[in-house]
């Protein structure tokens, strides 16, 4: 029997309607018409000064421990950033500065990110993916990235969107029902 998965998606837009989430509700529903999700969101900019004035992980308030428990333990995980100058912002890191070193090793971990325009694109191979491979996280092999052109606001317009949404869920579904119908320690990449 396939349980759902704990899919918790890391927001680190800096504002609660962004357009990096109108892409990764794309990517979320697109887990959802094939797999059995529960999401969980943790926005960083949500959770305050008791993370912000963290400097390391004793010093973090109870509800940022628990933001970071949602992290650590979920079974896929979705990090989802803008790009500012050509990385991720400053308060998107700052959560995995905390994250436990060894929490995310094998971990399914999906990667969004959406900019300003297609220069910064490569965010995903040369900022995200050395991220979680610190980690030893089992980054999806393709990520998903949208510019400021492919919007409407925070919906998604351009049909080649969809289209590599798609086929890249697609493409790691079989990996991910294999989680799902196993315990929580198979590495599905």
């Amino acid at each position: 029997m396939t349980r759902p998965l704990n899919v918790v998606v890391v927001n680190g837009s800096p504002t609660e309607r962004s357009k990096t989430m109108g892409l990764t509700e794309l990517v979320t529903s697109s887990l959802a018409d094939k797999l059995p999700i529960e999401t969980h969101r943790v926005d960083v900019y949500r959770l305050g000064s008791g993370f912000t004035g963290a400097i390391t992980r004793d010093d973090v308030t109870p509800d940022v421990e628990e933001a970071l428990r949602f992290v650590e333990t979920a079974d896929v995980l979705i990090a989802a950033t803008p790009v500012y100058r050509a990385t991720y912002p400053g308060m998107f890191k700052h959560l995995f500065d905390l994250v436990e070193q060894y929490a995310l090793a094998n971990k399914p971990v999906i990667l969004v990110a959406t900019g300003g325009s297609d220069r910064h694109a490569l965010v995903i191979e040369h900022a995200l993916r050395p991220l979680f491979g610190f980690f030893q996280a089992a980054t999806a092999p393709v990520g998903f990235y949208a510019n400021s052109g492919d919007f409407e606001g925070t919906l998604v317009l351009n049909n080649e969107v969809y289209s590599r949404i798609e086929i890249g869920i697609g493409d790691i579904v079989p990996q991910l029902r294999q989680l799902a119908e196993a315990d929580r320690t198979t590495v599905p990449f």
